[in-house]
Formats: C-alpha cells, sequence, structure tokens
C-alpha cells in the first residue's frame, strides 16, 4: 500500500517537531504536510495562494486551538464543503473540556485525540491514528474529493 497524504494544521512548534519526528523515526506510510493557521489550513485544503499546487490530502490532522480561524471553524467549513466533507479529520486537542470534545464531533469530526502531555505516548497515538487510516479503514478516493469550488 502506497504513502497516504496527511494535512497538519498545528501552532505548537513543539507538537509539530514531534508529530513529524514521529512520521520519519516510526517509518510510518505517509507524507506529513504542516501548516500552522486556520487559515493556511483552508488556504491548502482549496489549493488557493502558495497552495495551489498542494497535494489533497487523505486526512487531516486538526488542532483545535489555532490562532485566527480557529479549529473548529475550519473543522465546520470542511465538513460543511461537498469537495471536502468526505476528507476524514481527526481532531487534536490539549482541551480536557467535554465541552470542546463534542463540539468536535458534532461539527463533524471523525475523531479526537486528547495530547498527552507524555511525548512518547503522544507519539504512539500518532502512530496509532495513521496505521488506522492508513491500513485498516478504506478512505474515499481523492479524485472524490476534487469537485471543490475555489
Amino acid at each position: 500500500m502506497s504513502a497516504i497524504e496527511v494535512l497538519l494544521a498545528e501552532d505548537n512548534r513543539g507538537d509539530v517537531h514531534l508529530i513529524e519526528q514521529t512520521f520519519e523515526e516510526r517509518g510510518l506510510p505517509a507524507d506529513l504536510y504542516a501548516v500552522q493557521t486556520g487559515q493556511a489550513a483552508l488556504d491548502w485544503l482549496y489549493q488557493r495562494g502558495e497552495f495551489t499546487d498542494a497535494p489533497r490530502p487523505e486526512f487531516v490532522l486538526l488542532d483545535l486551538n489555532l490562532p485566527g480561524i480557529g479549529g473548529q471553524t475550519v473543522l465546520k467549513e470542511i465538513k460543511s464543503d461537498s469537495g471536502l466533507k468526505r476528507i476524514p479529520v481527526i481532531v487534536l486537542t490539549g482541551s480536557e473540556s467535554e465541552t470542546d470534545v463534542n463540539e468536535a464531533y458534532e461539527a463533524g469530526a471523525n475523531a479526537c485525540l486528547r495530547k498527552p502531555v507524555d511525548p512518547t505516548e503522544f507519539a504512539d497515538q500518532i502512530q496509532a491514528v495513521v496505521e488506522f487510516w492508513h491500513s485498516t479503514v478504506v478512505l474515499p478516493s481523492v479524485a472524490a474529493n476534487d469537485d471543490t469550488s475555489l
């Protein structure tokens, strides 16, 4: 099975580094692309501006607490767009709030992952998520999502 494309929308540089390191050191079957704002995530998904040639991700790892356009807004935009709504979105949150988790699921999140404090545990969770979405489930074709309007 070939590598899948994963978009990471995360503003915490430490978390980005840990996730990138996890992909590299554990040989995860995915190409990871990282952006740091909600606006950049939407621009990537809509292939606007500097991201006109960006690959369409097979799934998105989305932090809830992004600067500017927050993760909840990005999630709602993805799930309300006919060309993007089939892309699985895995929400990453450091919040202990059940309300945040419930709102993410209500907005269409496919999964929520609470970021543990322990880096090894976080890396293990990221690996499990990638392996699940790569090897266990059948993802919608990227081509099926190409009808996104600009």
